[in-house]
């Protein structure tokens, strides 16, 4: 297997270096981490932007998920082959292109609001094709952190990421909500794709080790390839089926939350907006804590327990919502879903980047990303199930799913049963295989 030299530990008085987190130690990780952020930042701005614009031009409940499914579609079905291409290209000038690319779309946009041009198609078109850009980059940005840090700071790299989802979440709808209110919804688009180019220029400038390239066939036989691999491993099978069923079962309560807040609670759109920003102040916290992490010495209890948490705080926020109708509780029980959730998730990538072989991990996290891509779809069968069981039923199964799931392939897989063992098996191996 592939062993990336590695990367020098920044230039700082040992005192000052043990302040910092793990993964903050790494120069190109650093640089990498404040590129993200900007571009994140720009994402969360422009899925709020696009709302409103969509709302704006076309008053139609059916034209925003017209929008949701233009953005979503492209990004399900081309995941793969951006996994297959971060195997076969150098990921740091894919991420240029991505980057590139995106930035450009949302100033096209920002051109045609200015000129006061847009239309309709020219949203669903800008959706799309801003889907089918970060099917490419997503898998990309996740296999190239273990080239900017060490194997044993990679919990720390995953937690410090989850930081930046958790935190632009919460703020850079407000930060776009203020500039279209004070400046114009052209300059919020402007500024928003300046966070794809300042990812970019980052980019640039970042000089990351070469890394091997995959080329053993068609895109369509690389796929298959990396399919086989999952599915030959319990421990990857498990680890992308646990994602499938965050995404798919546990996630599809924020489709669902407007029922909770305004007719099970009786709290309306600003309970509702506390429900969904206690989740986000969970993970956040616990993204926080991880981010100070070395290795993790029990994976399987994390994800394991973690998940089984999530799950039944989700089963018991539906139950009692509307046995009890508690609103400070079912705050509680939020709170409790984004610490868990972002927990065993965190762990989840985490072992995925250190486990997987180099060779393969663009690939595998192809198929990691595209289970994310379809919560979407996990709403709509939620929104399916709450039609004929109503909404606590149809989150509450979601929320016993997950725990369900977690439980029984750990519990039967003797792999999973040593999953200990595999991880300090891996850090061995890179030891053996540094540099002295």
């Amino acid at each position: 297997m592939y062993r990336l030299q590695q990367p020098t530990i920044a230039p700082f008085p040992q005192a000052r270096r043990k302040l910092l987190p793990p993964a903050f130690q790494f120069p190109a990780f650093r640089a990498y981490w404040g590129g993200m952020l900007a571009s994140v930042s720009g994402s969360q701005m422009f899925i709020f932007i696009q709302v409103v614009l969509a709302h704006e031009l076309v008053k139609s409940p059916l034209f925003l998920g017209y929008v949701g499914l233009a953005n979503a579609i492209p990004s399900i079905l081309l995941n793969l082959y951006g996994g297959v291409f971060a195997d076969r290209l150098d990921k740091r000038r894919l991420m240029i292109v991505t980057q590139a690319i995106s930035g450009l779309l949302l100033f096209l946009l920002a051109t045609l609001v200015l000129l006061q041009l847009l239309q309709p198609w020219h949203l669903l078109t800008i959706a799309f094709l801003t889907g089918a850009v970060n099917a490419f980059d997503q898998a990309t940005r996740q296999a190239i952190v273990p080239d900017l840090v060490d194997q044993k700071s990679l919990m720390s790299a995953s937690a410090l990421t989850g930081i930046i989802w958790q935190g632009t979440r919460i703020a850079s709808p407000a930060i776009a909500g203020l500039i279209l209110v004070w400046i114009g919804t052209a300059t919020s688009i402007y500024v928003a794709g300046a966070g794809f180019l300042v990812m970019m220029v980052v980019m640039v400038r970042l000089r990351v080790p070469k890394a091997p390239v995959a080329h053993h066939g068609s895109a369509a036989r690389e796929i298959a390839d990396g399919l086989k691999f999952i599915k030959t491993s319990p421990i990857f099978s498990f680890l992308i089926g646990m994602t499938f069923f965050n995404s798919f079962f546990a996630i599809s309560f924020a489709w669902l939350m407007p029922i909770f807040a305004m007719d099970i609670l009786h709290v309306g759109a600003g309970g509702q907006g506390l429900l969904l920003a206690m989740t986000g102040i969970g993970g956040l916290l616990v993204s926080v804590l991880l981010s100070t992490a070395g290795r993790f010495p029990r994976p399987r209890l994390l994800i394991v327990g973690g998940a089984v948490v999530t799950g039944l705080s989700l089963a018991a926020f539906a139950t009692t919502a509307e046995l009890i109708g508690s609103f400070p509780l079912a705050m509680a029980l939020m709170f409790i879903l984004g610490l868990s959730s972002t927990a065993y998730m965190t762990a989840i990538r985490t072992l995925l980047l250190v486990l997987v072989p180099r060779h393969m991990l663009g690939r595998v996290m192809g198929f990691y990303s595209m289970m994310w891509s379809i919560t979407p779809l996990g709403g709509m069968q939620a929104a399916f199930l709450a039609n004929f069981i109503g909404a606590p039923a149809a989150v509450a199964i979601g929320g016993l799913a997950v725990a369900i799931f977690a439980i029984g392939p750990a519990l039967l897989s003797k792999r999973l049963r040593n999953l200990e063992s595999e991880l300090l098996q891996a850090h061995a191996a890179s030891e053996a295989h540094a540099p002295r």
